[in-house]
């Protein structure tokens, strides 16, 4: 008797957990059957691009040399050009199952607006979304010239205020235990085995100097440069940046010698890949530098989804009030700053608080039809690691990773969130710069 009642004991959390998540995907069914998705909005991060450094930089940490790439630094890809179009025609399907595009045809074409910051890397990987979506439809992409700083995805270019500069120092020293070392020892020995890799793996052409360990990097903290209010450097930084260095070549679809000295599979690359969301975290998600560098942005998500949801045009939004949906193609520090100011965070392939190639955030706007009163959902979505990797057509039945995302401050037990509470949250309490 006393072993059963242990047994019934230990098993009615689980089981009371499962009532609880069964509950909430009920509420979250009806929610939807009593409502009509009238728009989505999607703040994605480039496709896959080459490091943005050149080879030397990286070499000098290293014992074999890096591979060489087919575009110029900081570029997409032509495998990350196929990837997006890729993620386009399964967003076009997507969004055809939802019912706020048709499957096929370009009548839908004026509905929908493709908004890239200037940098090549992400206006084209506007383009390939455009040609996925709508295929022979010309849906441009709207950007600004190239080299020219658009304070939707850089709110801060060079020059920003000290007083800003200093607040944001103040502010990662204070998740640092004042001492930016300190990162170096919390993370020693994720940052150990990189260091491990760089060392054993690959062969030394002749004449090549010796490594630099990650660990003879000097770790520091000051005010920042550029759109960057506060500069995080050591091995923590630099081992985030080689890390990704490697998934970059993982999911380029690169030969298995050439991704890590051939070294580094799914495994390790997974291993790796929380140092760079540790050193994200702190760099990108501290909530005084996530809040000024995303008020810009933060404010045309909050206008364009009240434009939308009043169908009449606000100063401020992006697109057409009768657009079904606005696609922002920035990058993965922008996606950071949003999740640092609204404290958002996800588990996707494994992987908590990541933001690969082609990663989104969408929230949706819904409308119950018997209030229509609006209300938004948010989600994080992104093709997996061997999806990349292997080119994976995506469908309906081969889709990409979804998962919800809980607006902290806004969201309710079923998920959604009403758009004027994420108004509140969205638009900044100061004159925006964009208006």
């Amino acid at each position: 008797m006393t072993l059963r009642f242990l047994s019934l004991a230990c098993l009615l959390p689980f089981s009371l957990l499962a009532s609880a998540q069964a509950a909430t995907t009920d509420r979250h069914v009806k929610a939807q059957q009593d409502s009509e998705l009238r728009y989505v909005l999607v703040l994605s991060r480039h496709g896959v691009r080459s490091p943005t450094g050149k080879a030397p930089q990286y070499d000098r940490y290293s014992t074999g040399e890096w591979p060489k790439w087919p575009v110029e630094p900081g570029y997409l890809t032509p495998h990350g050009f196929q990837l997006m179009q890729i993620f386009g025609a399964f967003d076009r399907a997507q969004f055809a199952s939802q019912g706020i595009l048709k499957a096929e045809g370009c009548s839908d074409a004026g509905n929908i607006t493709i908004y890239a910051d200037s940098d090549q890397r992400t206006r084209e990987t506007g383009k390939a979304l455009a040609e996925g979506l709508m295929p022979g439809c010309g849906v441009q992409v709207m950007a600004l010239p190239e080299g020219t700083n658009d304070p939707v995805f850089h709110t801060h270019p060079e020059g920003s205020a000290n007083s800003e500069a200093s607040l944001a120092v103040a502010a990662i020293a204070g998740r640092i235990g004042n001492d930016p070392a300190n990162i170096t020892e919390a993370y020693r020995q994720q940052i150990g085995y990189l260091d491990h890799i760089l060392e054993t793996c690959g062969t030394a052409s002749p004449g090549k100097p010796s490594r630099t360990s990650l660990f003879d990097i000097p770790a520091t903290l000051t005010t920042g440069s550029g759109d960057h209010l506060a500069d995080l450097r050591g091995p923590l930084y630099t081992s985030s940046t080689l890390s990704e260095n490697l998934l970059l070549e993982y999911t380029e679809g690169m030969n298995d010698s050439d991704v890590g000295w051939g070294c580094v599979h799914k495994p390790e690359l997974e291993s790796l890949l929380q140092i760079h969301a540790a050193a994200v975290d702190f760099t990108q998600r501290t909530a005084v530098t996530a809040h000024a560098q995303a008020s810009n942005l933060l404010d045309l998500i909050g206008l364009s989804l009240e434009q939308a949801a009043s169908g009449r045009a606000i100063r401020g939004a992006k697109g057409k009030p009768t657009d079904h949906a606005l696609f922002l193609v920035g990058h993965d520090t922008n996606i950071e700053n949003i999740a640092g100011t609204l404290n958002l965070t996800w588990i996707i392939d494994g992987r908590r608080d990541d933001t690969p190639p082609g990663g989104a955030l969408v929230f949706e706007l819904w409308q119950a039809r018997a209030t229509h009163r609006s209300y938004v959902r948010l989600f994080y979505t992104a093709q997996t690691l061997d999806q990349m990797r292997n080119g994976e057509r995506l469908s309906l039945n081969n889709p990409p990773q979804r998962v919800p995302v809980f607006i902290p401050g806004c969201s309710t037990e079923d998920m959604s969130c009403p758009l004027s509470g994420l108004k509140k949250l969205l638009l900044t309490p100061r004159t925006s710069r964009l208006r």
